[in-house]
């Protein structure tokens, strides 16, 4: 974990993560042994192939937009809402815009 993410500070998640031409980025901001925190940022076109989890999960959009599939149904998410992904459903992201995201 980096030191920008300090207990006890304030921080803006979205000026903590940047954008990458044609990647994916994640920077880990909590891992604890019931689960993790994850900032993320997708170019546009990018994405996340098809899986499951094995625990309900949560994504946050902080800027931008997405195209997420849960259980074969499509979800067209934009900054500001957030969606929650069931347990062991199949789900898969792929960002429509250049994206930030937090997944819990």
């Amino acid at each position: 974990m980096q030191d920008i993410f300090r207990k006890g500070k304030t921080f803006n998640l979205s000026e903590m993560i940047k954008y990458s031409i044609g990647r994916v980025i994640s920077k880990q901001i909590l891992k604890n042994p019931s689960g993790n925190i994850t900032l993320f940022s997708f170019d546009k076109g990018q994405g996340l192939s098809e899986h499951t989890t094995p625990f309900n999960a949560m994504i946050q959009f902080l800027d931008g937009e997405a195209e997420i599939i849960i259980g074969g149904k499509s979800n067209i998410v934009k900054t500001g809402e957030s969606i929650i992904m069931p347990t062991n459903v199949t789900h898969t992201l792929q960002a429509t815009k250049a994206l930030k995201m937090l997944l819990k």
